[in-house]
């Protein structure tokens, strides 16, 4: 109970109204006593009348005027004569006087709990005005014994009925909160649980209904949560689906393909001298193929292997993509440019490099053809001390904004309408694998560029 909201709640709703109530007690107490006086100033007033109807009172009817009255004397100013109406004999001399025609709040309040903590039986002096204008002033002499037990009763009366009030009004705060807080919160609680024994239903993302602002915020961002969740789940369920698929499609594929390597043992030995042109291009597309089914079934088992790095002929690799793209372009318009140097040598896995341009200029020059419009795509190679780079420039419209927020994430940094999104995520996947970077340049209306930093160190401290 302790331990739970709403117990903690209860206990610091019961503290708080208890505190309050105490705030309240001391002045009351305070005007309890203040009240008290005045009533016995008022009783003496009224027993001094008798007095000034008949000069000789009866000692007898003197002393029971007094008596009810509590007090010891009286004295009543009238006229500027202060004159002593009635008497008794006082047990003790007078210890303090009070006068009450202007006492402060404070004062009164600082009287009342001195007196409240002191036991001692007192005689005291008070002075105060004459009700109905009966003259200057009135004093009286009284003890503080049964004014003291009247202000302790008076006290414990207020103590029982804010008690009484600091827990009803408790338990009704106490109700209100886990009607209005305490149950919508535990009904959060559940609908947490009950998504996170089968994430994938959607059945089970909770549907926002609370009434309390704050509650129905917390909702709404968990609901927001379960669903990207609930989205996430799926996708990568049927990316482990399209990873199976593709790693049979793969596996079968290099079967095809490498006896279709064989065949092109047999194509160059040809005379023809068109065939003697093309063969060497058919077999380097079919090993090239032969190799990407072999890294699709290793990236199915998360096993990308790693770069084989020799010192590779920038200008002849980037001449062989090019000439595949042109093929690719057929009667599009689109300009091929390179500004490499001749003798330009690049520590690279030449299979790797080629997927990685390839990819970049196929992106290029698809992003060109989408248009409708003539374009160019600028390849640029060169060295600096601490590394190689390669800048792929195209002409085309540029990245949509969604791409550029998931650029190298798979299946969602697709760079046209329909692209999966592998290409740049495979590609920066070998960059890093030589210890470069891929990185997107600049991208606008006015076209797009990538670049690729290689670095020129073996990666040793």
């Amino acid at each position: 109970m302790i331990n739970s909201l709403s117990g903690r709640l209860l206990i610091l709703t019961i503290v708080f109204v208890m505190l309050a109530e105490v705030l309240i007690f001391v002045p009351s107490i305070a005007r309890f006593r203040e009240d008290y006086m005045l009533n016995r100033l008022e009783r003496a007033q009224i027993a001094s009348l008798a007095l000034l109807a008949d000069d000789m009172l009866d000692p007898a009817l003197e002393t029971e005027l007094l008596n009810n009255a509590e007090v010891f004397n009286v004295v009543l100013r009238r006229d500027e004569v202060r004159q002593l109406m009635l008497s008794s004999d006082m047990p003790q001399s007078i210890s303090a006087t009070f006068d009450l025609r202007d006492a402060t709040a404070m004062s009164l309040i600082k009287d009342a709990m001195m007196r409240l903590f002191r036991p001692e039986n007192d005689v005291i002096r008070v002075i105060g005005a004459p009700v109905r204008e009966a003259g200057l002033l009135i004093e009286v002499t009284m003890e503080t014994a049964p004014m003291r037990m009247a202000m302790l009763d008076y006290g414990k009366r207020i103590l029982a009925l804010s008690a009484a009030i600091s827990v009803f009004t408790a338990f009704l705060l106490f109700g209100a909160m886990r009607v209005f807080l305490v149950k919508p919160i535990k009904g959060v609680v559940g609908h947490m649980q009950n998504y996170a024994e089968a994430p994938e239903d959607a059945r089970r993302i909770i549907t926002p209904s609370a009434g309390v602002t704050e509650l129905r915020e917390a909702e709404e961002a968990l609901k927001k949560l379960q669903t990207d969740l609930t989205q996430a789940l799926k996708q990568k369920e049927r990316l482990a689906q399209l990873g199976s698929a593709v790693s049979k499609i793969s596996h079968d594929l290099r079967n095809i393909l490498t006896s279709a390597q064989l065949f092109t043992d047999r194509i160059e030995m040809s005379e023809d001298p068109a065939v003697k042109r093309m063969a060497p291009k058919l077999v380097g597309s079919i090993t090239r193929a032969v190799h990407l089914c072999e890294s699709t079934l290793a990236f199915g088992r998360a096993e990308e292997p790693g770069p084989t790095l020799t010192m590779v002929h920038m200008a002849e690799l980037i001449g062989d993509v090019i000439e595949g793209e042109k093929l690719a372009a057929r009667e599009h318009v689109i300009d091929f440019a390179t500004d490499i140097p001749e003798q330009l040598l690049v520590r690279a896995d030449p299979e790797q490099m080629y997927r990685v341009l390839s990819n970049l200029v196929r992106n290029a020059r698809q992003a060109i053809m989408a248009t409708g419009q003539p374009g160019q795509i600028t390849i640029q190679a060169f060295d600096t001390d601490a590394a190689w780079q390669i800048t792929v420039r195209d002409t085309g419209p540029g990245l949509p904004a969604k791409a550029r927020a998931h650029l190298f994430t798979p299946f969602q940094g697709g760079a046209r309408k329909g692209g999966s999104g592998l290409g740049l995520a495979i590609a920066s996947e070998l960059v890093k694998g030589h210890g470069g970077t891929l990185s997107l340049g600049t991208t606008d209306a006015s076209g797009t560029q990538f670049i690729i930093t290689l670095p020129k160190g073996d990666g040793t401290v």
